[in-house]
């Protein structure tokens, strides 16, 4: 059969018939099914299908509804084939949480959610079979007590029985990508957020699992974003009445992904992924490990094409989203942009907080555990809503800058541009007070970074784009940024200084 050819500028060949790729994007509390299409240089997006990701708490243990989601992905195909179908498949979600399947590839217990409690306390008990630094050596991973490390060891300890009837673990993209295809994969990006990969050799590390008496045949073979993972299944495709197509192991780390899309052609570069979590970070052709990383507690993560991001995790917007939801629980349900406007009229540099400080991180009463930090921390107590906005925001700007510090000391160089991406851009109060405090340009968009980087690297598996360069300048034509410079640096300078007092304290 003949197939139809375009020649390009660039002297590739590429089918002539428009593909159509289908991104799944999950978040922590809703997912979404987005249409890809290439055209005329551009990448233009259809949100097809939308639902929550609600976890589910059963006795003491929050899960993550693993089938309920499974669901809605054949949801989101269904409506897509009713949009013309596609050619491939990528799922990118959160990193660190994992299923695990017996023998028979049968899924043993729903996913428990990264901020479940079981790991509290784990970091220690790890520390005791492997040191602290020796662990950072192997995996330049920054330590948080939700990484996957932590969740397994609680296992060891706890519910040994689980992991003796594990036959595989496959980290969230991975397990939804096996369900679709019946091929078990780990793709490199979500295995670097594990802190059970060995960052230098990107292989997964013998010596942590001996340590801490993990299974090392629960594994599976690591592979590059992009992958052909393998086909939709036949009773995948029987059962929603779908032609085959690729299922692709995209940058399944959402960051990852976000980052692909950043509108840049600069080989450094600063970048903020603004959401629930906000990752700060640069990337690197490889990973930064030593004394002065440790000492920062900065994270090497893997990128698309075998790339590294020196990031730091940092609490983003889900002071916002769950300080909304409290005040809602109280009858007073406002918009974002309604917070914002309040927050605009508060008085700035009255207080701050460490964004990151541990009674921060569990659902619940946000903006009283606020006033309890101020109140704790010798500070103005901000009674208002708006003043808790205003607390919170300037808070985050203000956490961007102690990480930017950290990781120019780690990499020499300085970033005089910070592209901020994702959702969280869309408060412009926010990229302000980010380039006022950080002293430096911000360029906010784009705001669908991860689902950009999602579908482009579908594009690129396919042989639609080039490389990374030639899909950034394509999202750089798809999509608008805006442009923040820096003000009132004199009143940022000196809020720093007894912003440090207090996180350092």
């Amino acid at each position: 059969m003949d197939i139809p050819w375009l020649i390009l500028k660039g002297g590739r060949c590429v089918s002539s018939e428009k593909k159509q790729v289908l991104a799944f994007d999950f978040g922590a509390s809703s997912g979404r099914a987005i249409l890809g299409t290439l055209e005329d240089g551009k990448i233009h997006m259809e949100e097809v299908y939308r639902f929550s990701n609600d976890p589910v708490i059963i006795g003491k243990t929050m899960y993550w509804d693993t089938l309920r989601q499974f669901f809605e992905i054949k949801q989101g195909i269904i409506k897509a084939k009713q949009k013309g179908g596609f050619d491939s498949i990528g799922i990118d979600t959160w990193g660190v949480d994992f299923g695990l399947l017996d023998e028979h590839g049968v899924l043993l217990e729903s996913a428990v959610h990264y901020r479940d409690d079981r790991t509290l306390g784990m970091q220690e008990e790890v520390f005791k079979a492997i040191p602290k630094d020796e662990l950072y050596d192997l995996t330049g991973n920054q330590f948080e007590n939700f990484n996957t490390v932590f969740q397994l060891y609680s296992l060891v300890q706890k519910r040994p029985w689980l992991l003796e009837r594990a036959d595989k673990l496959l980290l969230t993209p991975d397990l939804f990508n096996y369900f679709l295809t019946g091929e078990k994969k780990a793709e490199y990006t979500m295995s670097t957020t594990t802190q059970l990969m060995d960052a230098r050799n990107k292989v997964w590390s013998d010596k942590i699992m001996d340590a801490l008496q993990i299974p090392k045949e629960i594994f599976p073979e690591i592979v590059p974003s992009g992958t052909v993972v393998g086909m939709l299944s036949d009773e995948i495709c029987e059962e929603l009445g779908i032609q085959p197509a690729k299922v692709i192991a995209v940058a399944s780390h959402d960051t990852q992904s976000a980052v692909v899309a950043v509108p840049t052609q600069e080989e450094d570069f600063m970048f903020i992924s603004c959401g629930t979590w906000s990752l700060f970070g640069t990337e690197l052709k490889a990973p930064i490990i030593g004394e002065k990383s440790l000492e920062c507690n900065v994270s090497n993560e893997g990128g698309y094409g075998n790339t590294t991001t020196l990031l730091k995790n940092i609490i983003g917007l889900w002071l916002a989203q769950e300080s909304r939801r409290q005040w809602i629980r109280e009858g007073q349900e406002y918009s974002f942009g309604e917070l914002e406007q309040m927050a605009r009229e508060a008085e700035p540099f009255q207080s701050f907080i460490d964004p990151d400080a541990p009674e921060f991180v569990p659902a619940g009463n946000i903006p009283e555990r606020i006033r309890e930090f101020c109140r704790k921390t010798g500070q103005k107590v901000p009674e208002t809503i708006g003043e808790i906005m205003c607390c919170i925001n300037q808070s985050l700007a203000l956490k961007y800058r102690y990480a930017l510090e950290q990781i120019e000391s780690c990499t020499g160089k300085h970033y005089p541009t910070i592209h901020m991406i994702g959702g969280g851009i869309q408060s412009k109060l926010l990229c302000q007070m980010t380039a006022g405090a950080n002293g430096r340009k911000v360029i906010a968009g784009p705001v669908e970074a991860t689902a950009l980087g999602n579908i482009a690297v579908q594009f690129m598996s396919l042989g639609e784009i080039r490389d990374m360069n030639e899909a950034r300048q394509i999202i750089a034509d798809s999509e608008k940024t805006y442009e923040y410079i820096p003000q009132d640096e004199e009143k940022w300078n000196a809020a720093y200084e007894k912003f440090k007092t207090i996180i350092q304290n």
